[in-house]
């Protein structure tokens, strides 16, 4: 699937933003989805990820804060990120992996990104 995410922007510390991530096909099956987020020099970080069966996990940096979600009839996953702060800066990535029954034919895919900037 193509992955297209949106939804970033420049926000004061302590503002919120939702993200959200539209998948050109159809993510209800067997379909993992996740947020990574990267700044310049560093590696991507996985922020938050989201099974087919909505088992949730976030990074430490962001429990508490973040929330993703996902609407199948929508084939959109979601990022609400509360209480940011200028560290949470960075592009965002969406990333959608669908699983096969071995897991050497899963196949990933990955959005373009979409910069949130947080300001102190």
């Amino acid at each position: 699937v193509q992955l297209q995410a949106s939804g970033g922007g420049l926000v004061q510390a302590g503002g919120s933003l939702r993200l959200s991530c539209a998948a050109s096909g159809d993510i209800s099956s067997r379909t993992d989805m996740a947020w990574y987020r990267q700044t310049p020099g560093k590696q991507r970080e996985l922020v938050a990820t989201i099974t087919s069966d909505r088992s949730t996990n976030y990074a430490n940096s962001v429990v508490g804060r973040f929330s993703i979600s996902r609407d199948n009839s929508k084939n959109t996953v979601y990022l609400q990120m509360n209480s940011l702060k200028p560290e949470d800066t960075a592009v965002y990535y969406c990333y959608a992996v669908r699983r096969a029954l071995s897991p050497k034919y899963d196949r990933e895919s990955w959005g373009q990104g979409t910069l949130v900037t947080v300001s102190s």
